[in-house]
């Protein structure tokens, strides 16, 4: 034996169970992710720290609370039969596996988390232990959804710009969602004053002192927005203190301000005022910002220069005037929303955002929001006959079904809705505008009954019209025609005959101010005739009114549509010159086609096209759209285009309905015509339509 060499001391002592539990705790509180540690029953035995700065409580608080209490009130139960059923078989489940969720914090509000899950087994009853990971903070999460919000507000003005004609609505609106979008402190709208001297403060929120709503504001070319109407530019500014292209005025640096973003708004070309936001924390306004509110500018600058055209109308040319004026608000804002829906079905696609709940909730809301602008841009047009029509043939019951499931769960349930029809056979019309007709008379009705009642959906075929109202068949309308009934009928207040014989009236009534337009029934009546149909109404006063449609029968042996073309049926690798005036619409358009396996050439304009077709360029496709700024138009662009190549498809395409209900009378058969706003689906559609001539 050496003397030497150390005794052998043993194996290690084992750890007693206090000092086990003095580990486990220490390694529990400084684990840099929140930790939960919950029983069997679903109830929190343990918090770290971090947990608790999360969720908004004291370690001590969550300590014994139902982890139930840490989910949103929506989907609790869900939640609930989740968990019981991971108990039965509890199993690791890591980040990254589908289990993002949403939590409630102590205050109500909500945030975005990802949950790994892992079964602990000690010396009692199992355990399961919950890291919790805030992916709100994620940069790329953030900014999906920074642009999502983008989309929605936006949707939102734009809805709002349509469905009121008083700018001064609008006016108040911008600043108070610029404000909001922007994380901002302070933002106002400018008007330049006639003389051109100065600015008014047309409307704003957080306004500094010596600011208010009607005051003025010298426009010169030292001042920030002076600065800005002489650039005709956006100008970012990210600290005031350091700025040296104008003066900064001192009231900005007193109330704290830092940074400021300013556009111009313009009106038809001429600079007629600006928007600005400015903030307390320093900001870098990036592209991103300055497109939003350059968007927000131009949707207030065409409200604007809409009120001040129609304050130039009279009663006899209202018809006529609004349609025309709705016709190129309809250009520009169809434009717009192209770009809106499709970045947002973009960014429904991205895989980062697959399984962000909340992400897609924001998409899913500006989608729908951008989808009812459209449907509003067409109100106005309806009733003036400017809107393009799809005719097909339409399954009236499923219609109906959809309809009417609708309104039961949007609808006053003071309103008991009925159905009857089973047995009737399709109609001919567009389906969108045969629904959108038929919702308005639904409201009208609604409105018709404060305190409830019974709205009633019948429909049925009829070998012809009533004899009262043969005379409202248009007189191109095929003589022989079978219908189809579509009457909705309610328990209301009833019309007097003066109202009756006024009902379909642009423009008229009975609705307190703000209430309505006075368009709803035009707009019915514009589609009927247009569809070759009549219309007929019939009211008792305090009883109720029967509104009954008669629409033209596509026949019991009509095929309802099928399936719609989707991209799958376009040739891979199609050739396609692609023609459009607005570069945010061309990028767009341009995503849509390059996901759909085309080989695509973007020009601006038809100048730029003309050179390209060569035989040698092999184009399959002319896409364009019809108004192209000064020049020549998408129509005779198309022309010459078949002219030189007669097996040339062409696409034409247009935010203005009336364009488009012109180019239809004009074009070829062959040509098919594409509305704006479309989706990727849409396009898919019509050009799988050419491709198939």
């Amino acid at each position: 034996m050496n003397p030497t060499a150390p005794a052998d001391s043993g194996p290690a002592p084992a750890l007693t169970r206090a000092d086990e539990d003095t580990v486990f705790r220490s390694l529990f509180a400084a684990y840099p992710d929140a930790l939960l540690l919950v029983d069997a029953g679903g109830v929190i035995k343990l918090a770290n720290p971090q947990a608790a700065r999360l969720l908004g409580y004291t370690v001590d608080d969550l300590a014994g609370l139902p982890v139930d209490a840490l989910v949103p009130d929506a989907i609790r139960p869900r939640h609930a039969a989740y968990r019981e059923a991971y108990g039965r078989s509890p199993r690791t489940r890591p980040m990254g596996t589908q289990m993002e969720l949403v939590a409630k914090r102590r205050d109500g509000s909500e945030v975005m988390v990802e949950i790994a899950l892992s079964p602990l087994q000690g010396r009692g009853a199992p355990l399961v232990v919950a890291a919790i990971r805030d992916i709100g903070a994620y940069p790329r999460v953030k900014q999906a959804m920074k642009r999502a919000h983008f989309s929605e507000c936006l949707a939102q003005l734009g809805r709002l710009a349509v469905d009121t004609r008083d700018p001064q609505v609008l006016l108040a609106q911008v600043p108070v969602i610029a404000a909001d979008a922007l994380q901002a402190e302070l933002a106002k709208v400018l008007l330049l004053e006639p003389n051109g001297l100065a600015m008014r403060i047309a409307s704003g929120v957080g306004l500094l002192d010596g600011e208010h709503v009607g005051g003025l504001i010298p426009n010169r070319p030292d001042t920030p927005p002076g600065f800005v109407l002489t650039q005709g530019m956006p100008v970012t500014v990210e600290d005031f203190r350091a700025e040296r292209r104008f003066t900064v005025p001192p009231a900005y640096l007193e109330a704290g301000m830092t940074s400021g973003l300013i556009v111009p708004l313009s009106d038809r070309g001429r600079v007629i005022g600006a928007v600005s936001v400015q903030s307390r924390e320093v900001r870098q306004f990036g592209e991103e910002d300055v497109r939003f509110l350059e968007s927000l500018s131009n949707l207030l600058a065409t409200s604007l220069q809409r009120a001040e055209s129609e304050e130039a109308l009279n009663h006899a040319q209202r018809l006529e005037s609004v349609g025309q004026l709705t016709g190129g608000i309809a250009h520009d804002f169809n434009n717009l929303l192209t770009v809106i829906q499709g970045n947002l079905q973009v960014l429904e696609e991205l895989p980062a955002l697959a399984h962000d709940a909340h992400a897609q909730q924001l998409v899913g809301a500006a989608a729908r929001a951008s989808r009812r602008g459209a449907e509003l841009t067409g109100k106005l047009l309806a009733f003036a006959r400017r809107q393009v029509l799809q005719p097909s043939a339409v399954d009236v019951n499923a219609l109906l079904d959809s309809l009417t499931d609708m309104l039961r769960r949007t609808l006053d349930q003071r309103i008991r809705i009925e159905l009857d029809a089973r047995r009737c056979p399709p109609c001919l019309a567009d389906p969108g505008q045969l629904e959108s007709a038929l919702l308005n008379i639904a409201i009208n009705a609604r409105d018709a009954m404060p305190d409830g009642g019974t709205l009633h959906f019948h429909a049925e075929p009829c070998d012809s019209v009533p004899e009262g109202v043969r005379g409202e068949l248009a007189r191109d309308a095929p003589s022989g025609t079978a219908f189809v009934a579509l009457s909705i009928r309610d328990s209301g207040t009833g019309m007097t005959e003066d109202v009756k014989e006024r009902a379909f009236e642009p423009f008229f009534t009975t609705k307190g101010a703000g209430r309505g337009t006075g368009l709803g029934l035009s707009t019915v009546y514009g589609f009927v005739k247009q569809s070759k149909g009549a219309i007929a109404i019939d009211s008792v006063l305090g009883t109720g009114t029967t509104v009954t449609l008669y629409i033209p029968s596509a026949g019991p042996a009509a095929d309802l549509p099928a399936e719609a073309d989707r991209g799958d049926a376009i040739p891979p690798g199609l050739r396609v010159l692609l023609v459009e005036d607005d570069a945010e619409v061309r990028a767009v358009i341009g995503t849509f086609l390059d996901t759909l396996g085309c080989r695509i050439t973007i020009c601006a304009n038809a100048e730029q096209a003309l050179p390209l077709l060569t035989p040698d360029a092999g184009f399959d496709l002319l896409l364009s759209d019809i108004a192209l700024g000064a020049g020549m138009r998408g129509t005779q662009l198309a022309a010459e285009a078949q002219r030189r190549f007669p097996m040339l498809g062409v696409l034409l395409m247009s935010g203005f309905s009336a364009e488009l209900l012109n180019a239809d009378r004009e074009s070829p058969p062959a040509w098919e015509l594409l509305r704006k706003p479309c989706s990727r689906d849409e396009l898919a559609q019509a050009i799988a339509r050419v491709v198939r001539h």
